[in-house]
């Protein structure tokens, strides 16, 4: 299964919308994981209008979206379980203060910093696929793609 990853689209604040890179990943994926910070509901709602939507809320999430996305979540695809967290804290230590908020799982997915991150590290799969709108953090604007076969879990980094 070939699934889009996003985070940190702080829509309307960073841009009026995705990216059309975006809009056509979107048509070759079969889900798409977003790990907070939308901003506002209506990209929620217009994401899970387009495909399967796993998501989670961030610290910049409206109330609307707090009232429907829990912080965390963990679910299956195939037989590898994947964790999904907006971050918090100091980006410097967030790969270790997240790593602690899940167990059993073969990939944790977030966001809060805007820097990339794909790297395995004690087993797991860390991937933080940046933002497609907001450079604040980082050089590029970016989203992830992950790659899920039987046997593995890999993922990429696309830059904008």
């Amino acid at each position: 299964m070939r699934i889009l990853v996003i985070s940190d689209t702080h829509i309307p604040r960073s841009a009026q919308d995705l990216p059309g890179a975006v809009y056509k990943e979107i048509e070759k994926v079969g889900m798409i994981i977003h790990a907070g910070d939308f901003v506002e509901k209506e990209v929620y709602d217009k994401l899970k209008s387009l495909r399967d939507l796993k998501a989670v809320c961030g610290n910049m999430d409206s109330a609307a979206l707090r009232h429907i996305l829990k912080p965390k979540e963990v679910f299956s695809v195939g037989k590898f379980r994947i964790g999904v967290i907006h971050g918090y804290g100091a980006p410097a230590n967030l790969i270790d203060t997240i790593k602690g908020e899940f167990k059993d799982v073969d990939a944790i997915i977030f966001g809060h910093s805007h820097a990339t991150v794909n790297m395995v590290k004690d087993g797991i799969l860390f991937f933080n696929p940046g933002s497609p709108t907001d450079k604040i953090f980082a050089q590029t604007n970016s989203y992830g793609i992950l790659e899920i076969a039987d046997k593995k879990i890999e993922g990429k980094i696309i830059k904008i």
